[in-house]
């Protein structure tokens, strides 16, 4: 039996079984997906905490603050992907176990790490958070849920922009002679 449920005016449908338009593997194709994504940036938030609380050196204070903008950004973004999961009937991550079984993306254990090292794992991470986001979307379109695509559209132009900062700043060059 499934949880998805097809669009109907009948009462009486069990609790959170969502209606939806989408076929029963669509439903499910798109909320492994995305129950993926929620997984990586639960992970990737953890990590950005993690250097934004270790972050150390002569760029301390910009580098700090741009690590909490960026795990404000990756944070702001789970909510709606677990939501399209359940507006399409599918059902959302429970735990902690299930996030690191679903993750793409490795934790950080390191005692320390300097600047540059943190940042290279954070560029290694995004490009993989963003690579993840296009295959999802390329499912999404490939089933016609438009309005999971669109909501990764937005999600992809944030971690770009997260990923253009971090590699800008991990960039070792001589400024001085411009």
């Amino acid at each position: 039996m499934s949880n998805v449920r097809r669009l109907s005016k009948k009462a009486g449908a069990a609790p959170l079984a969502t209606p939806t338009d989408l076929d029963n593997s669509a439903v499910e194709e798109i909320s492994a997906a995305l129950n993926g994504l929620v997984a990586d940036a639960f992970v990737l938030y953890l990590k950005t905490k993690n250097y934004h609380w270790h972050m150390n050196g002569k760029h301390f204070r910009d580098y700090h603050l741009m690590l909490d903008e960026h795990a404000e950004s990756i944070e702001s973004g789970i909510d709606p992907l677990a939501e399209r999961v359940r507006k399409l009937g599918g059902e959302t991550l429970h735990s902690f176990d299930e996030v690191l079984r679903l993750t793409s993306l490795k934790e950080s254990n390191e005692g320390f790490l300097k600047p540059a090292e943190m940042f290279a794992q954070l560029i290694a991470d995004n490009k993989t958070v963003v690579r993840s986001m296009r295959e999802a979307h390329e499912i999404c379109d490939k089933h016609g849920d438009a309005a999971s695509a669109g909501l990764l559209e937005d999600t992809i132009d944030k971690a770009e922009r997260r990923l253009w900062f971090l590699f800008e700043t991990n960039q070792i060059r001589d400024d001085s002679a411009s």
